[in-house]
């Protein structure tokens, strides 16, 4: 784990000289790595030491997905009204107080699966809070023009944060036991409370009255970004595609493992391929948008995507095989880097600083809501049809977003789009840029602070 450097900026356009962008980066990837040691120890500890039954892991999964499904709209909401780095904060140290509970309670021999449960609601709970905050903030970190730029630096280390995450989670639990692996996370959690309190960038001042209800601004945000056909549209290729890869994604490690007789060594490299595919494509996607348009690379993209499942669908076992499938992979997530890179760009620029959180929020809610219904049908499907089938119609599904994008201007999009001017009476302040703050008269540094993609983390974006 790396700790945040206090090294001057200067007035540059590199993002590395960047201090605040430093800061956030080096936090938020900190705490990819750290949950992708949970998401390796959590199932570990309690399969082989609280001896669950399947149906209790499915359950354990399951609850702990549900927060980003439940919370999220009224996340968005509360990061747009206060202080997003206060947001990001304060889920990061309740995550951090309630997930150390677990070694505590392994080292006493007192841990139970219930309790289990609970630290994965809390904690699931905490993350939304964060997650919310934590996208919507970059966009007053740096200047709207350096957006893409960032986001494609952000989507690449955290697709190899997420390897190196596992990787560790796998050694921890192997040399301290899955309880104590945890620590991992509790430390990461940290890490990234501690760079986001040095954040010193000013957020947007908002104006709203006081008396306005919660849920009046979920409904505002609603309303936003059904009213712009450009946000419904990504919005909604974002969820038809987490349905899609949700279906998909459950099967996959089985039919690997059983169908086609993978072993874990080949298994591990074959997931290795797919991380440095969705840090390939999240690094090469300004490039691409610049080179042929960002609304032609997304709809190349999604094309693409189905038919790198075709490997897979074919795949018998044998060495030739697993090399196709590792292949088709590893193109499958750099589509999925270049186009979530660039889709999620193409929203924050068009978006008003005041709606940020709430607009990323809708596309959460969407997406994480599509997840546990893609686990249930493809639980049904895969018992009633089989495996193979089952993973034939996830793939057909991949065709829906394809569909939503091709039917829609965005398609032709040959430039990245310009910021929307501040609409009049929206209490809605100008985004200074990181520049001109620095040679503005300083501001009182705060320890605020602010949500994925702890995003949503998957590599590419909020659905891929």
């Amino acid at each position: 784990m790396t700790s945040c450097a206090e090294t001057p900026s200067a007035p540059s356009a590199s993002l590395w000289r960047h201090r605040d962008f430093r800061r956030y980066l080096t936090g938020q990837t900190a705490s990819v790595a750290g949950s992708s040691i949970t998401q390796m120890a959590l199932p570990v500890l309690a399969v082989l030491h609280l001896d669950a039954t399947t149906a209790q892991v499915a359950w354990l999964a399951f609850l702990g997905q549900l927060p980003p499904a439940l919370l999220a709209l009224h996340a968005g909401a509360l990061a747009d009204r206060y202080s997003k780095r206060r947001q990001m904060i304060t889920g990061d140290l309740v995550s951090a107080a309630v997930l150390s509970t677990v070694p505590v309670a392994a080292a006493l021999g007192t841990l139970t699966l219930t309790q289990l449960v609970i630290v994965a609601v809390v904690q699931g709970a905490a993350s939304v809070l964060h997650d919310a905050a934590a996208i919507s903030l970059l966009p007053s970190l740096v200047d709207r023009s350096l957006i893409q730029r960032s986001n494609s630096r952000v989507g690449a280390l955290f697709a190899i944060a997420a390897t190196a995450g596992s990787h560790l989670g796998a050694a921890l639990t192997a040399l301290l036991g899955p309880a104590r692996a945890l620590l991992g996370d509790v430390v990461s959690f940290l890490i990234s409370a501690g760079c986001t309190a040095r954040i010193q960038a000013r957020e947007p001042a908002t104006r709203r009255p006081q008396a306005r209800q919660l849920g009046e601004e979920i409904g505002e945000g609603l309303r936003y970004v059904h009213g712009d056909k450009r946000l419904l549209t990504l919005t909604l290729v974002n969820a038809t595609t987490s349905l899609a890869l949700g279906l998909l994604n459950t099967l996959w490690a089985l039919y690997l493992l059983r169908t086609l007789a993978m072993g874990a060594t080949a298994f591990g490299v074959v997931l290795g391929l797919g991380a440095l595919g969705a840090a390939a494509g999240a690094l090469t996607a300004p490039a691409l948008a610049r080179r042929w348009g960002p609304g032609p690379m997304m709809l190349t993209a999604l094309a693409i995507t189905p038919l790198t499942q075709i490997p897979l669908l074919l795949a018998s076992p044998g060495l030739r095989w697993q090399v196709a499938v590792g292949a088709a992979l590893f193109l499958q997530l750099v589509c999925a880097g270049a186009a979530g890179t660039t889709q999620r760009s193409i929203r924050q620029i068009i978006t008003t600083a005041g709606m940020q959180a709430r607009m990323q929020a809708v596309s959460t809610w969407l997406t994480a809501g599509a997840r546990p219904v893609a686990a249930l049908l493809a639980g049904g499907l895969g018992t009633w049809i089989g495996v193979r089938p089952t993973l034939t119609a996830g793939t057909v599904l991949l065709l829906v977003p394809l569909a939503v994008l091709a039917r829609s201007p965005l398609r032709a999009l040959r430039h990245m789009p310009d910021t929307p001017p501040v609409p009049p009476g929206t209490g809605d302040a100008p985004v200074p840029s990181p520049l001109a703050l620095r040679t503005a008269p300083p501001a009182v540094p705060t320890p605020t602070r602010a949500e994925d993609d702890r995003h949503d983390r998957s590599p590419g974006g909020d659905a891929t």
